[in-house]
């Protein structure tokens, strides 16, 4: 993919919401303990967010459908700004928690409307690598502004992180506002056909794949500082670090993802499914062990979100017709995953089954996903990415 502006302003804000939506896995034990709650409890923060996404994607894709893109685009990062704000200034567990839910409003549909935008900018055959591309502003998140957000959350608490990342909204605002063009709303479309095209059977399975495969990645990622400082025995250094390798192989599998679903969809998410599954196995059975943790922790990154450019190419070709609503739904559905993997994830904590078990419960919901890709591409036909519109 070129160097295209209009991109890059994209990509900002996927970078911005990145850190706030992952910020809080590595700083779970501190938060914990200032507010004086437990890591399950801690955990729910995130659990918050990913409804919030579940609930706002609809509402302001929906209500918002006669506003021009760039306008909304800019509009969804104010209500994010002003959410890390809130939060910044949260001083008990109960007004973090509505702090997350007003900065998750805007989740869904940056991502479902930007990657309408991103797509339309580049010519047919390169659409998959324009999802992509803004897509990687949520990758290079885990790879700077995450593992930043923790260590600053270590050094001088994690109020720090939120103030910061209010000033990456306020970034990402003018850089859309100078680069992305004045893309006019979709005059043809309306409420109607948008929430009909939900009711298809190809939409909804698309849905239902994205869930799985969210759960599978977030069941782990959660709770993966705790993991690394009780099973692996980490400092925080180590577990900044494994963040950074962690947030690197979401950014290479990000881009392969792309690279290979311009090429095949459903070939792309067979291999990265069966890849992900056999990794949260391994990585169950070597937590214990610092070197070969780290290089499992890095393709698990890398099949993490080789998975998201063929989810979100799926769903957009599946209702090309009226693709707003359920690109954003597909942006909602990935966050329901995100919650019902930290709530599994606690649960098995909560359980005592201690943490190995939380990776084999990642690993479970990867192959439910594998057998759902499978049964998918026996049912159908593949969906051509040329097909999006």
């Amino acid at each position: 993919m070129k160097l295209n502006p209009p991109l890059l302003a994209l990509a900002a804000g996927a970078f911005g919401i990145g850190v706030t939506e992952f910020a809080p896995m590595g700083l779970l034990p501190v938060i914990a303990s200032d507010l004086g709650v437990s890591i399950p409890s801690a955990g729910l923060l995130i659990s918050a967010y990913a409804m919030g996404v579940m609930l706002g994607a609809p509402l302001m894709t929906l209500t918002t459908g006669r506003v021009p893109r760039r306008a909304l685009l800019i509009g969804l990062m104010a209500i994010f700004t002003i959410g890390n704000l809130m939060a910044a200034l949260s001083t008990s567990y109960e007004m973090l928690l509505a702090a997350r839910l007003v900065t998750s409003l805007n989740h869904g549909a940056f991502f479902g409307v930007g990657s309408i935008v991103a797509a339309s900018l580049v010519p047919e055959n390169r659409r998959a690598g324009a999802v992509a591309a803004m897509f990687m502003g949520l990758t290079i998140a885990n790879v700077v502004g995450v593992p930043l957000a923790t260590w600053a959350g270590d050094l001088v608490g994690w109020r720090a992180a939120f103030w910061g990342i209010a000033v990456l909204g306020l970034v990402a605002m003018a850089a859309l506002r100078l680069t992305l063009p004045n893309v006019a709303a979709d005059t043809g479309g309306d409420m109607l056909a948008e929430l009909k095209v939900l009711g298809r059977g190809p939409v909804l399975l698309a849905l239902a794949l994205t869930v799985i495969s969210s759960t599978a990645m977030f069941t782990v990622f959660t709770y993966i500082a705790p993991i690394l400082q009780q099973e692996t025995g980490a400092s925080i250094a180590f577990v900044t670090t494994m963040l950074v390798t962690y947030g690197v192989g979401l950014s290479v599998g990000n881009w392969l993802g792309g690279r290979f679903a311009d090429r095949s969809v459903d070939r792309t998410l067979i291999v990265t499914l069966a890849a992900l599954t056999v990794l949260l196995v391994a990585f169950a059975l070597a937590m214990p062990f610092a070197l070969p943790s780290a290089v499992l922790i890095f393709l698990w990154g890398v099949a993490s979100f080789a998975l998201v450019p063929p989810l979100q190419m799926r769903v957009m070709a599946a209702a090309s017709d009226a693709p707003n609503l359920a690109s954003a739904m597909n942006i909602g559905a990935f966050n329901l995953g995100n919650a019902i993997g930290a709530a599994l994830g606690g649960a098995v904590i909560a359980g005592g089954l201690g943490y190995p078990a939380v990776a084999v419960a990642g690993a479970g919901a990867a192959a439910s996903g594998l057998a759902l890709v499978l049964l998918m591409v026996r049912r159908q036909p593949a969906l051509p990415v040329c097909g999006v519109s």
